[in-house]
């Protein structure tokens, strides 16, 4: 079968142009199979160059014919906008506002293979696990890890926060405050996402050593300088030694507000070693604490943040000490 389709030279012009400068390369693969339409190439030579069906030739040649030039660049492949952008909008309402478990699915999370079938049995609607991840991907969602919270809240928390608030506005020129908490460093490296080829897992070494050490630290509320203390344990212990390295520390302050968490160990009443320490240097520490359940009212934890963040993990050290 041979072509019929006559064009004029600024329709051929037009073509050339589509079939050297694509904005799509589907667009330039059409304008070419026009061209070698126009051209009178058999089909089944196309076929063979294009890598093409007589289906598709036929196709493209009647788009042509009814609606020129604007036909090829103007007409996409496979389903109609407006059916995908329904249906996309319903996966992406089911993954952010229901869980999988609404449906029967003894599922914590969502996954492309699970909203698929889920939009076929309910909606009759077939579709691959590959289109569900381009339309979830299109509604600038990511596969990533979350970040935990705790459930639980203080039924205090507004009432400590305002205390806090008081205490740092108020605070007198020969007072400071410090946030305080303790974070752990293990010689393994934290594992976390990272540049890497397609189809090639990078790999991280580790030692195999478990050796680990706890940072108590403090932060200047006022001017954000920081202080650490090691310790082989994150214990009444370490926080005593810390308590007194900050104390040496800040000696021109009258009194030192350490604004920490409610461990265990940070309370005189269920840390003897605290009770003993406090009993000397009472007048000049001070405990106030943080609310309940709220690591994230503590602004040393983004120092510890962006410890792990840049510092220990994938990271390549042999050593504690590098």
């Amino acid at each position: 079968m041979s072509s019929t389709i006559a064009l004029t030279a600024d329709e051929r012009k037009a073509l050339l142009q589509l079939y050297r400068h694509p904005g799509d390369p589907e667009v330039g693969r059409r304008a070419h199979l026009v061209l070698l339409l126009a051209d009178g190439y058999p089909w089944n030579a196309i076929a063979a160059v294009l890598f093409t069906s007589a289906n598709t030739i036929a196709r493209w040649h009647r788009r042509f014919r009814d609606g020129g030039g604007a036909a090829l660049a103007g007409r996409p492949v496979g389903r109609r906008r407006s059916f995908s952008r329904h249906w996309a909008g319903v996966v992406v309402r089911w993954v952010t506002e229901r869980s999988p478990r609404a449906f029967g699915f003894l599922r914590s999370r969502w996954t492309c293979a699970v909203a698929a079938p889920l939009l076929g049995s309910c909606y009759h609607v077939a579709v691959s696990r590959e289109t569900v991840r381009r339309w979830l991907h299109q509604a600038d969602l990511v596969w990533r890890r979350p970040r935990p919270v705790l459930r639980r809240q203080d039924p205090r928390r507004q009432a400590k926060l305002r205390a806090l608030r008081r205490l740092l506005a108020d605070l007198p020129e020969d007072e400071v405050a410090v946030c305080q908490d303790a974070v752990d460093v293990s010689l393994n490296p934290k594992l976390g996402r990272m540049w890497m080829r397609r189809g090639q897992q990078a790999e991280v070494e580790t030692p195999g050593d478990k050796d680990k050490r706890y940072l108590a630290g403090s932060m200047n509320w006022r001017t954000g300088a920081l202080w650490v203390t090691e310790g082989k344990q994150r214990n009444g212990e370490l926080f005593v030694r810390h308590l007194e390295d900050v104390r040496l520390r800040l000696r021109r302050y009258r009194v030192i507000q350490v604004l920490c968490d409610n461990a265990r160990f940070h309370q005189a009443e269920k840390c003897q070693r605290l009770q003993e320490y406090l009993q000397r240097w009472g007048h000049r520490i001070k405990l106030p604490y943080l609310p309940l359940y709220a690591p994230e009212t503590n602004p040393i934890e983004r120092v510890w943040w962006h410890l792990h963040d840049e510092v220990t993990r994938n990271h390549p050290c042999r050593t504690r000490e590098e």
